[in-house]
C-alpha cells in the first residue's frame, strides 16, 4: 500500500500512488493487480524488459471482481507484441472499454492517452494474452488515486 502523505492545511491526500510488478512473461489470466476498496486508475502501462519473440501476442486488460466474479474488458487487444525490444510500451487507453491499448517504440518515449476508469471493491487487474505467452519479460505499472477511505492497489508479483 502506498505511504499516505496528508496536507496539514487541506486534510487531502497528496502522495502520488503508483504500484509496479516486478518484470515476468505474460500468460494469460495473470493477475497483475490487487485493488481493495474504489479507486480510479488514471494510467495503466505495460513495458518490455528482456526482448520478446517472433510470437504475434497481443494484451487486453480486464478486471474482475472477486466477490462476484464478474469480469469486465478495460481495453480491446493490443497490436501485435511480435519482435518487442526491450523498452518498448503498452498503454492503455483509459476512458472507452472499447479502446485498444497503443504500443509505442522502445526509445520508452510514446504519447500517453489520458482517461480515467473507476475500480471499486475487491478486484483484481488481468492480463488476456492472445496467440500465446510473451517470450520476454514484462513489467506493469499502475497510477491510481483511492476514492474511499483505505482504499489502495497492490501488484501481485
Amino acid at each position: 500500500m502506498a505511504a499516505s502523505s496528508i496536507s496539514a492545511t487541506s486534510g487531502i491526500d497528496t502522495s502520488d500512488h503508483i504500484t509496479n510488478t516486478t518484470a515476468k512473461v505474460m500468460v494469460t489470466g495473470d493477475t497483475i493487480f490487487n485493488v481493495v476498496g474504489d479507486v480510479i486508475i488514471y494510467a495503466l502501462l505495460s513495458e518490455c524488459y528482456t526482448a520478446n519473440g517472433a510470437t504475434a501476442s497481443t494484451l487486453q486488460y480486464s478486471v474482475t471482481n472477486n466477490t462476484t466474479s464478474s469480469s469486465q474488458t478495460i481495453s480491446i487487444a493490443s497490436s501485435s507484441l511480435a519482435n518487442a525490444a526491450i523498452g518498448v510500451s503498452v498503454l492503455a487507453q483509459l476512458g472507452a472499454l472499447t479502446n485498444a491499448p497503443v504500443v509505442t517504440t522502445a526509445s520508452g518515449v510514446g504519447a500517453f492517452p489520458w482517461g480515467a476508469i473507476r475500480v471499486s471493491g475487491n478486484s483484481s487487474i488481468k492480463t488476456t494474452i492472445g496467440v500465446g505467452s510473451t517470450t520476454g519479460t514484462w513489467a506493469h505499472y499502475v497510477r491510481w488515486e483511492p476514492l474511499t477511505a483505505g482504499a489502495y492497489i497492490t501488484a501481485a508479483f
